[in-house]
């Protein structure tokens, strides 16, 4: 199977090392992005790439039979509307597109084509999460009644990315949004939703908030809470829990080693990992692992247009929701 990757930025960067290292079935042959030099100084050491600054090469060429999308989100939409139509598999990067309108004609147009189509919301293959939907999904936690979630960023981004990024519901709250879906089983039926501005005020200044929260409505009844920042000055903090009618299942932030020292000082464990880059690098492999399964054995992806467009359905509803000061139901936007 050979595939060629689109967009070298951070996350394409790791698809890319992640394919070559730990997915023998894949061939990487095609990266495009239209930093080319950069590209090539990246990739010397990795392996013998075709580098290109088109991202429509990889689509022209007969031998490539699927595509890791991971370019900026404004460009989405219309790439994977190419890839499809040049008969391409494709595992594409979240969010599905920068809006709401965009994502719905992709997932009426796209969500019965013969492709395979993933969206690469990596914390379904993460080893806590997954642990966690395992206890729903054998009982042992009964009927679900609450989830928490908490997300925070160990630094800023990048002014430049927030005012191109959508806004904190679109671009860092939507992992939360498909982790309700995942874990419940169920869908939103109405949100809640709040933000400040904290932290930096040119990101106020630029629309958005740095610190916000979300309240979600299931479907079957479950509430979610969510809390996100832009800034934990301790690290990455990532953690959920799943209260029950049969009991609770909590994952707490992995750290480098669960060592706790006590002294009559202090007691003491290790920082988070860092960033997204640490914390999540083997959910990362095994969603493009499955990606690759999911091709060569023909069989359905697990997070598909579907996923994507949903998530983004959530995301429109928090941020009217967030301006509004009020409830927003998910058929008002239907």
């Amino acid at each position: 199977m050979k595939i060629g990757v689109i967009g070298l930025g951070r996350l394409g960067r790791i698809h890319t090392t992640n394919l070559v290292q730990h997915v023998p079935e894949a061939e990487v042959k095609i990266l495009a992005d239209p930093r080319v030099e950069e590209t090539e100084e990246w990739g010397r050491n990795l392996g013998d790439f075709e580098i290109v600054a088109d991202w429509h090469i990889p689509l022209k060429d007969p031998e490539i039979d699927a595509v890791v999308i991971a370019s900026p989100t404004t460009l989405h939409g219309e790439m994977l509307k190419e890839a499809v139509k040049a008969g391409k598999h494709v595992f594409m990067e979240k969010p599905l597109a920068h809006d709401l309108e965009t994502a719905k004609e992709l997932f009426e147009t796209l969500s019965n084509v013969s492709v395979k189509i993933q969206i690469a919301f990596n914390r379904r293959f993460d080893h806590n999460f997954r642990k966690i939907k395992s206890f729903i999904d054998s009982g042992k936690l009964g009927e679900v009644h609450l989830i928490r979630t908490t997300s925070r960023d160990p630094h800023l981004p990048d002014i430049e990315f927030v005012k191109k990024s959508g806004g904190i519901f679109f671009d860092f709250m939507i992992h939360e949004f498909d982790t309700a879906r995942f874990l419940t089983g169920s869908e939103v039926v109405e949100v809640y939703a709040g933000g400040s501005v904290l932290l930096d005020p040119r990101i106020g200044e630029a629309g958005d908030f740095d610190t916000a929260y979300a309240m979600l409505k299931m479907e079957n009844g479950a509430i979610c809470v969510i809390d996100v920042s832009r800034k934990a000055v301790y690290g990455y903090d990532q953690r959920v829990e799943v209260f029950g009618s049969k009991g609770s299942a909590r994952a707490e932030n992995d750290r480098e080693t669960n060592v706790i020292m006590s002294t009559e000082e202090a007691v003491c464990t290790d920082k988070p990992l860092y960033y997204f880059p640490q914390r999540y690098m083997k959910s990362f492999a095994n969603e493009i692992e499955a990606f690759v399964e999911s091709v060569l054995e023909e069989k359905p992806v697990s997070v598909g247009v579907e996923a994507g467009y949903r998530s983004i359905l959530i995301a429109r509803a928090a941020d009217v929701s967030a301006r509004e000061n009020r409830p927003v139901r998910i058929a008002e936007l239907l």
